[in-house]
């Protein structure tokens, strides 16, 4: 906040970012800026279907970090109910989910995940039950992933949506009812460019990687000019929902932090995940962990076993060893942890580490 484009006085708003790939930064809005950011909250809630009918529940707390802000101000302006659950723990959020009926949340896909499990095994509760329509996922590529989508929407028993947004630039992106296997670009508001990640090119042709380097129209306390989002995408195909917005397919594919060489293979966590995701006999929860043996990568997957398969490790690694064979072309070595003894998260999980000295 050392050089806002305005003069302080005008400055109303203040929020910073989460710092999970860095050091957080911090990011002052006019009251002008906070006016556009609802705006472009708006395209996404009334793309995914939300309307003045709805009943939307925000299970999280309210704090520095941008998270749902801008979602609760644009569901009021769209005419929607909003519900906080802030300062709840996770048991008094689920029963206040339940008896106020609401319609809709939005969370992290780990806590969307979590909330479910919560509500199964804390209150003997089956979410499908409760007449969730739809649920809007944000900070974390899950609700993008194939399979990782499919759980969400299995254990609620409803639509689940993603949506992309960073706070220093805006909320730039949006998966539409269409579901075209990506999320539109809001072009009214930003202006995408995909460059090449060896070359800084531009990238024209669908289906090939690229830098997403991202201009938003409106800022003024901190313009956003061709800024480096440091995350990576791809060109889809236009969506079947009639929006000309152009598609990036899979949305958001990895960041650029969490991209790298592993035994010289370029190597992304989002296909990991999207592995585990889709083998039922694992649990919701891992740890990938790349370091060296002496001059040798390693990679290793620490994993739970779903209650009910206790003592499936073996088929379960060879599985494992097969899928991920396939998807990343690498070799990984396995730990099986007790359910429920690895790290859970509410908001952005933390679940890729490179200890290698150069990373």
């Amino acid at each position: 906040m050392a050089m806002p484009c305005v003069p302080l006085e005008e400055v109303t708003e203040y929020h910073q970012t989460s710092g999970t790939t860095g050091q957080p930064i911090y990011v002052p809005d006019t009251w002008q800026d906070w006016e556009w950011w609802t705006e472009s909250w708006c395209y996404i809630l009334w793309a995914q279907g939300f309307r003045e009918t709805d009943r939307v529940f925000l299970p999280f707390g309210y704090n520095n970090f941008i998270a749902y802000w801008a979602g609760h101000y644009a569901c009021e302006k769209i005419g929607a109910e909003v519900v906080s659950g802030a300062l709840l723990n996770t048991e008094e959020r689920l029963l206040k989910m339940k008896d106020l009926r609401v319609t809709a949340f939005m969370a992290t896909p780990t806590y969307v995940l979590g909330l479910a499990d919560g509500a199964r095994k804390k209150l003997n509760m089956d979410p499908k039950e409760w007449g969730i329509k739809r649920i809007l996922c944000a900070g974390e590529p899950g609700a993008s992933i194939p399979t990782t989508k499919k759980r969400m929407e299995d254990a609620w028993g409803c639509d689940v949506f993603d949506h992309i947004g960073a706070t220093e630039i805006g909320a730039w992106g949006f998966e539409c009812t269409s579901k075209p296997g990506g999320m539109h670009i809001n072009e009214g508001l930003f202006l995408i460019e995909l460059l090449d990640l060896e070359t800084g090119q531009p990238v024209e042709e669908p289906g090939k990687l690229g830098k997403v380097v991202i201009t938003a129209f409106d800022k003024m306390a901190q313009p956003c000019i061709r800024y480096d989002s440091k995350d990576v995408a791809m060109w889809g195909e236009p969506c079947q929902c009639g929006r000309t917005f152009r598609v990036l397919k899979g949305g958001i594919q990895g960041r650029i932090d969490h991209i790298t060489k592993v035994k010289g293979v370029l190597f992304s966590p989002v296909a990991v995940e999207e592995v585990v995701r889709s083998m039922p006999q694992l649990g919701d929860e891992y740890e990938l962990i790349v370091d060296k043996v002496g001059d040798i990568d390693r990679i290793t997957l620490k994993y739970e076993l779903a209650p009910g398969c206790e003592g499936q490790e073996k088929e379960t690694e060879t599985e494992l060893a097969r899928l991920l064979r396939l998807k990343t072309n690498l070799n990984y070595e396995y730990e099986s942890h007790p359910y429920e003894s690895l790290p859970r998260y509410q908001v952005k999980a933390k679940r890729f580490k490179d200890l290698r000295n150069n990373h």
